[in-house]
């Protein structure tokens, strides 16, 4: 005999497992995120104190004007670094949602046709047309989501090929200014 309780009672146990492994994978990310953080500013710390001597260093115009371009090449190298370094650590954790997303969708479907299924052994008769007409509705919304599911990940992909191209042409580009201006 179909019991929504017991229903009832299993979906609340999935929710709580499901804000339990979201909450996981956000602090896992914080850390990350906060450690990222740290290391770059005791690199930004360290790179002040060896800049502060190299300009104490200076003896003439000549060397004052060498010093700051490799000044600003340095700095430059290390915030494309920190920015890469951070786009890695949003794309991870993009990719974690997702994937946490997906399991969940996976579950809510095949929870969702249960209920129906079972729903529908116990309808009383003569609700066959509201009953069919129900399991169109279940079905054309999975069908719906899932091709929005799909069309985000295109998104998402190029999105993140284009980023990474960009990155890329950057990080080339940089060191070849820092040059010129040497």
């Amino acid at each position: 005999m179909y019991n929504p309780t017991e229903q009832l009672g299993d979906l609340n146990k999935t929710n709580v497992e499901q804000a339990t492994r979201l909450a996981a994978i956000a602090l896992e990310n914080t850390e990350k995120l906060m450690k990222l953080n740290l290391a770059t500013a005791r690199n930004a710390w360290a790179q002040s104190v060896e800049s502060a001597q190299a300009i104490a260093a200076v003896r003439d115009v000549q060397d004052l004007f060498a010093l700051r371009a490799k000044l600003a090449e340095t700095s430059v190298q290390h915030a494309l670094a920190y920015s890469r370094n951070l786009y890695d650590l949003a794309s991870q954790a993009q990719a974690d949602y997702a994937s946490a997303s997906e399991e969940v969708w996976s579950n809510y479907t095949k929870g969702v046709a249960t209920w129906v299924e079972n729903a529908t052994k116990s309808a009383p008769a003569g609700s066959d047309v509201a009953v069919n007409a129900f399991k169109s509705t279940v079905a054309a919304t999975t069908a719906a989501f899932d091709q929005f599911q799909k069309a985000t990940k295109q998104v998402v992909n190029l999105a993140d090929a284009s980023v990474r191209a960009a990155a890329a042409q950057a990080a080339k580009a940089t060191p070849a200014k820092g040059r010129k201006a040497a």
